[in-house]
């Protein structure tokens, strides 16, 4: 099961009862950051997450409203007893402004590993999550470098007796085969692939915000389990403004939802002027059903199919 957790989900600065843009995953103990605005470690608190098992922090852009909240954070990391390292990724810029964090929080008991833009699957083979989660990452529209992410969480197809049986692989191999690619016994190489049937599908996870709705997003989100997107302004009225600032209307994202095919759109990044956002609801509800308002520390919990 995937936990997925709105932390903060306004824009541009802190209302009460909003805190800035922020998102967590949670699967199997471990903890993957998607943005760190203010009031991050205050709703993480809230419901009592934890901080230790974070591994992954990834930022979209480098705006304050979605990376202030960091510095704070990851002295709350060293302080929690976090000896492993902590990767960061973002876009271009991003080591350069851990540079400039690092003033803040100059002694961390942990190593931080930054990847931006352009990084290779293999630089994230120490995460502990790498081989159950894949992270893929689109160039966004906004008015600074901008990055969407998708999550899919992986999942191991379903042994088959049969097949093992008619492969001849020992029985007490059976077990080592489900968690490792390949067991050599006697001179013999057993495989996974010996004993696995057809693959299953995993969860997928898509997160686009800040940005205008271009083409490139709906492949990118297809088949989404949950498709988390901006909505900073809820009324079609405020469309203009939406171009002029490079954001989207609750519609704009909603129409992305519906042509990606996804499952359940949540909407989260409101504006300032957008103070209850559930009014406006029905905007993205008349162009895809699915649609879910945000709001700070909701959670959302994702199976496997049967």
């Amino acid at each position: 099961m995937l936990e997925v957790t709105l932390l903060g989900c306004g824009g541009s600065m802190p209302i009460p009862n909003r805190y800035l843009s922020a998102t967590l995953l949670q699967y199997k103990g471990r903890k993957i950051l998607i943005d760190c605005g203010e009031g991050t470690q205050v709703s993480m608190k809230a419901i009592n997450t934890g901080f230790k098992t974070l591994d992954l922090i990834c930022i979209t852009h480098l705006h304050g409203d979605h990376i202030n909240g960091l510095p704070g954070l990851l002295a709350t990391l060293g302080n929690s007893g976090r000896k492993d390292p902590v990767f960061i990724m973002g876009p271009v810029g991003t080591k350069a402004l851990f540079g400039a964090f690092q003033i803040l929080v100059p002694h961390l008991p942990f190593d931080i590993q930054i990847l931006e833009k352009g990084f290779k699957s293999n630089e994230l083979t120490p995460l502990n999550l790498t081989n159950e989660i894949q992270v893929s990452i689109l160039d966004l529209d906004h008015s600074a470098p901008c990055i969407g992410y998708r999550f899919e969480v992986k999942r191991r197809p379903k042994f088959d007796v049969e097949k093992a049986i008619a492969n001849q692989v020992p029985k007490f191999l059976w077990s080592s085969l489900q968690k490792t690619s390949e067991v050599v016994f006697e001179d013999k190489i057993y495989n996974q692939e010996m004993v696995l049937g057809e693959s299953r599908r995993g969860i997928l996870v898509s997160l686009i915000t800040d940005t205008r709705p271009i083409p490139e997003i709906i492949p990118f989100i297809n088949q989404s389990d949950l498709f988390i997107c901006e909505g900073t302004y809820g009324s079609d009225d405020n469309l203009k403004k939406a171009m002029a600032n490079k954001h989207m209307t609750f519609s704009e994202a909603a129409t992305l939802a519906k042509a990606g095919q996804v499952k359940a759109l949540l909407l989260t990044h409101f504006g300032v002027a957008l103070k209850e956002p559930e009014a406006y609801a029905e905007v993205a509800r008349r162009i895809f059903t699915e649609t879910k308002i945000g709001q700070d520390q909701l959670k959302i919990e994702l199976k496997f199919a049967e």
